[in-house]
């Protein structure tokens, strides 16, 4: 059948919205996650939203794309990583 093509990769490497740290998916830390995302989402030249917005989007992009395949563990801490990214933007 073939390869598969992965839109959802090539979204999360080309998009507009964000310039993202390689790998900030896969730490440990959900303020290190937080604090990465709000990084690049301030830095970007490319986003077309306001930071906040933009890095949520992001991160709920990644979290719901994965969708089955996201382990329960790296699951609960992309969730906490939206809880820290509220708490960066005093939200």
């Amino acid at each position: 059948m073939g390869q598969q093509k992965r839109w959802s990769r090539e979204v999360t490497e080309k998009s507009n919205a964000l310039d993202l740290q390689p790998d900030v998916f896969t730490k440990d830390s959900p303020r290190q996650i937080a604090q990465s995302l709000k990084r690049s989402a301030e830095r970007s030249k490319r986003r077309k939203s306001d930071p906040y917005r933009s890095a949520m989007s992001m991160l709920t992009f990644y979290i719901n794309r994965a969708g089955k395949n996201l382990p329960k563990s790296r699951r609960e801490i992309l969730e906490a990583s939206k809880d820290e990214l509220r708490d960066l933007y005093g939200r």
